[in-house]
């Protein structure tokens, strides 16, 4: 058995506690909540440090993980300081599970380490972790707003699930979502301006029209567009939760996805 396939049977029964636990009303806040939340976390975030193990690699199997790590830890710090956040855990832990499967099967490609110049710039380091950051949260966001999605259906439907009785409410779910993307779009806003710090003194000008570049400027622009949309016109329930994840999808072919075809359908 490779160590790829041990560290996602490791994270998965790391994962799938958090999800189980998370079905039990008001267990958000219990002693065996936070056991399975800080296990759900603790393991991704250790595999991900080895997997990085002091410099940082450009490969999707290692994207994938820096990810679910993060998305983790974004997760858990909203979870303890917005107790509503706690019951997305059967939505967020099964995905997270999703992505470390295909960090296990994607590791073909070979880990190829930062350009050690690169990696010793400030600018490099200050927007790779924007960009790390800035997905973990879109992610907990797009998670929320898949979650007010599902709750609207069921409300109109008058047929609630099992899920959605355990899930938080359509309001609740609307303020995570706000939350979660106005610090998104700051650290966002930071991460395209090292992003054009670092490329400007590398090779002297501000923007690379490349398809990362292009997605992530039209997740930003789509995501401010349902941020003033919400606080001007009111943008919520099933057209705002469209928006996060037209976001996040951006987001997601510009990361992960940028990698997912030069790496693995390209083999470069």
């Amino acid at each position: 058995m490779t160590e790829s396939v041990l560290y996602a049977l490791a994270a998965i029964v790391a994962l799938m506690p958090l999800a189980a636990v998370g079905f039990r009303r008001g267990a958000d806040r219990d002693a065996l909540y936070l056991a399975a939340l800080a296990a759900a976390a603790i393991v991704p975030i250790g595999i991900a440090a080895e997997r990085l193990s002091g410099a940082w690699r450009t490969d999707i199997s290692t994207a994938l993980w820096v990810t679910v790590a993060a998305g983790m830890i974004v997760f858990a710090i909203t979870a303890l300081a917005l107790r509503p956040a706690g019951k997305l855990a059967p939505l967020l832990a099964p995905y997270m599970g999703i992505l470390v499967v295909l960090a296990a099967l994607w590791q073909q490609p070979p880990a190829r380490p930062l350009a050690a110049e690169a990696s010793a710039s400030l600018w490099v380091a200050v927007h790779i972790a924007a960009a790390v950051t800035t997905y973990a949260l879109v992610t907990v966001a797009a998670v929320a707003a898949l979650a007010a999605f599902m709750q609207e259906r069921a409300l109109k439907a008058r047929r609630p699930t099992v899920l959605t009785r355990t899930l938080p409410s359509i309001a609740d779910c609307e303020q995570l979502v706000v939350r979660l993307l106005l610090i998104a779009e700051a650290v966002l806003a930071a991460g395209l301006a090292t992003g054009m710090a670092s490329l400007y003194r590398e090779k002297g000008t501000l923007l690379a029209f490349d398809h990362k570049t292009v997605l992530t400027i039209a997740a930003f622009l789509v995501l401010a567009g349902l941020l003033i949309g919400h606080f001007r016109a009111g943008v919520r329930g099933r057209q705002a939760a469209r928006y996060v994840l037209v976001g996040y999808l951006l987001l997601t072919l510009g990361y992960p996805g940028v990698k997912f075809v030069t790496e693995i359908l390209l083999g470069r």
